[in-house]
């Protein structure tokens, strides 16, 4: 891969990273007020940034071979809002050369808050921008919803900043309160790519956060995080019915995984696909064959689709030491569209 010497002729000014994350309980949650629990990948993307003394940004993107310019205060296209977004609402008014690669699979692991995040690392640091972490981490949100047009909740962005390999991050998506979770005891996380593409903003990612909105007003709560009792959603008409259903079932899978050992945490990853597949509808057929083959592993104790779903990866909480080998024995059986990503 081209580095940012042999583009831009010189060294950045800057280089910062961030990690893409793997959400082990509480998909579809955040954008309710819900509660998500995600640990970060040790794949990250970089970004390294430069002043070019022009009026326009220079960006270049290692993994695709592509460059792409976008006068200054402008958004561009491709690749270019994740980074223009974050440009713009940092306010810079000077051409910049921007260079990205990264680690980050695409499809569930988070690539686009990895790149968001590293990008805003960067320009605070350029810039002397006043933002803690979670600052940060929303003004990518923000990036999302204005720019590249996902109206996503805020855990992909928090975990990206704030998460780390070792343990669990439980967010309360509401509140922002924070608490590091260790990881069940004598277990480990299998990340696998299902081959399975998908692109948020074509797939039906706010479609879904529409119904639940709708879901939550017909049920006269704020967000369905106010739901305690899950009969109260019987009442709503399909699809609603069963999108809340997801929801308000997901948010106590989350709870109870907080003080659940790996048998039993498994037990709440299964249950999580099977949700996501059969009420919220975000699953792939290829995709559950991938966690079918997972889940009939006898050193795995449970794998569910990752992520916002239409395709991309997968995650299995396995016995502690066999990652790798159950890896490559569902491979054997799943064939060459998959990969393992995590170890």
């Amino acid at each position: 891969m081209k580095t940012f010497e042999d583009v831009f002729g010189g060294a950045p000014e800057v280089t910062a990273s961030a990690p893409g994350r793997v959400n082990l309980l509480g998909e579809h949650t955040d954008y309710q007020g819900g509660f998500v629990l995600p640990t970060a990948i040790p794949q990250r993307a970089t970004v390294g940034i430069g002043r070019n003394g022009t009026g326009q940004h220079v960006l270049y993107s290692a993994n695709l071979e592509k460059t792409l310019r976008v006068p200054v205060g402008e958004v561009g296209e491709d690749f270019a809002p994740y980074l223009t977004g974050c440009l713009n609402l940092s306010g810079v008014t000077e051409g910049l050369n921007v260079h990205v690669t990264s680690e980050v699979p695409s499809g569930g692991l988070s690539s686009s808050a990895a790149l968001e995040v590293a990008t805003l690392r960067a320009l605070r640091e350029v810039y002397g921008l006043e933002l803690d972490d979670v600052a940060l981490a929303l003004k990518g949100v923000q990036v999302e919803h204005e720019f590249v047009g996902v109206q996503c909740g805020v855990m992909d962005q928090l975990a990206s900043s704030l998460a780390d390999t070792r343990t669990m991050l439980l967010i309360d998506t509401r509140g922002l309160e924070r608490r590091v979770v260790p990881f069940p005891t004598g277990a480990e996380i299998l990340v696998m790519d299902s081959g399975v593409p998908r692109r948020l903003a074509e797939s039906g990612y706010n479609e879904r956060r529409a119904q639940v909105e709708e879901a939550a007003r017909l049920l006269g709560v704020k967000q369905l995080r106010d739901v305690t009792d899950i009969a109260t959603v019987e009442a709503l008409p399909s699809p609603l019915r069963e999108r809340a259903r997801h929801v308000v079932s997901e948010n106590a899978r989350v709870l109870e995984g907080l003080q659940a050992d790996a048998a039993q945490f498994g037990q709440l990853m299964n249950a999580t696909h099977a949700s996501l597949r059969d009420d919220y509808a975000v699953s792939h057929p290829l995709v559950d064959e991938l966690v079918a083959l997972l889940q009939a592993q006898p050193d795995v104790f449970g794998a569910r689709i990752t992520g916002a779903g239409f395709g991309g990866a997968v995650v299995a909480l396995v016995r502690e030491g066999t990652a790798a080998a159950v890896g490559e024995a569902v491979l054997a059986d799943y064939g060459t569209l998959g990969k393992v990503v995590v170890p």
